[in-house]
C-alpha cells in the first residue's frame, strides 16, 4: 500500500513538472508572439538596430555574415569550392560545437535543427573533436547570422538567445553555412519578383542585389524557409517585393523548409 502511495505521489509530481514546463513553454510563445510569425519576419526582428561591434562581422541581405566590402558581390561560394567535404560513405559529416553560453533547453531546441538534416538528406552534424580542422561554432552573438558556405577553421554561426532560437530560423542559418543564398536573390528572381528600391530603406538596397546563384534545376519557390517576406527592408510599410506575374501570391511565409529546399540541398550535395 505504501508503495502505491509513493507510486502515486511520483506520477503526480510529474505530471505537475510537464504541466509546468508546457505552460512555460506557452507563455513564452504568447508573449513573443512568434508562433505567428515566418523564419524571415522572425529574422527581420531578432536582427533589427543592431550595432556592429568588433566582435561581429558586418552583416548583408540581414543574416548573411562578410569580412569586408567586397564580399558584397562576391560570386556564390559554390562556384569557388566552398561545399564540405562527402566522405567515402556518402555522408557529409560537418563538425559543430555549441557554446555553453545556452541552456540545457535553449540547446536542445539547436540540436533539433541540427539532427532534421539528417532525415532528408546525407548531411550529418557531429559534435567537434579536437582534430577538426573546420568546424561550426554555434554562439550567441548579436542578432542571427551565418557566412555562406565553408569558410575553413572556425567559423562562426550566430544564434542570439533573444529572437533566434526557433526551429525554422536555425535551419535557415544552417542553410547558409551549408552553401545557400536567399531566395530573392536567385540570378532568375525577376521572372518571379519584382523588387521595389523605391520603399526599401536608404542604404539597403544591396540586400536585393541578384547573383549567380546555382539553382539546381529547381523552380523559384516563394514557399521557401530562404525566401524574405514582401516587406523586408521596407522604409514606408509598403511592399519591397511584389511577386509577378501575379501579385496575390502568397510567399515569404515559411516556418521551416519546404520540398525545394530539400531537393536543392540533396542536388548540391549529390545525395
Amino acid at each position: 500500500m505504501a508503495r502505491m502511495s509513493v507510486f502515486r505521489f511520483s506520477a503526480l509530481a510529474l505530471l505537475l513538472l510537464l504541466s509546468a514546463c508546457c505552460w512555460a513553454d506557452n507563455e513564452l510563445k504568447t508573449e513573443d508572439g512568434a508562433e505567428d510569425l515566418s523564419v524571415s519576419e522572425l529574422l527581420e526582428r531578432a536582427n533589427s538596430n543592431l550595432i556592429r561591434s568588433d566582435d561581429n562581422p558586418m552583416l548583408t541581405e540581414g543574416d548573411i555574415a562578410i569580412d569586408s566590402e567586397t564580399e558584397r558581390n562576391a560570386d556564390p561560394c559554390t562556384s569557388r569550392g566552398c561545399m564540405w567535404g562527402k566522405w567515402t560513405d556518402g555522408k557529409v559529416y560537418i563538425p559543430y560545437y555549441i557554446s555553453n553560453q545556452f541552456s540545457s533547453r535553449e540547446k536542445a531546441i539547436i540540436t533539433r535543427g541540427l539532427e532534421s538534416f539528417s532525415s532528408f538528406s546525407c548531411i550529418r552534424f557531429r559534435p567537434s573533436r579536437s582534430s577538426d580542422r573546420d568546424w561550426l561554432s554555434i554562439e550567441s552573438k548579436d542578432g542571427c547570422y551565418s557566412y555562406v558556405g565553408r569558410r575553413g577553421g572556425k567559423q562562426v554561426v550566430s544564434l542570439a538567445r533573444r529572437g533566434c532560437l526557433y526551429h525554422g530560423t536555425v535551419q535557415h542559418e544552417l542553410l547558409h553555412a551549408l552553401g545557400f543564398n536567399h531566395e530573392q536573390t536567385r540570378s532568375d528572381r525577376d521572372n518571379h519578383i519584382k523588387v521595389m528600391l523605391q520603399n526599401v530603406q536608404s542604404g539597403m538596397e544591396h540586400n536585393f542585389r541578384k547573383i549567380a546563384t546555382l539553382n539546381q534545376g529547381t523552380p523559384y519557390d516563394y514557399n521557401s524557409v530562404m525566401q524574405y517576406h514582401k516587406y523586408a527592408f521596407s522604409k514606408n510599410n509598403k511592399p519591397t517585393m511584389v511577386p509577378i506575374p501575379n501579385s496575390n501570391v502568397s510567399f515569404g511565409n515559411a516556418k521551416e523548409m519546404s520540398r525545394n529546399d530539400i531537393a536543392r540541398l540533396n542536388n548540391l550535395y549529390k545525395c
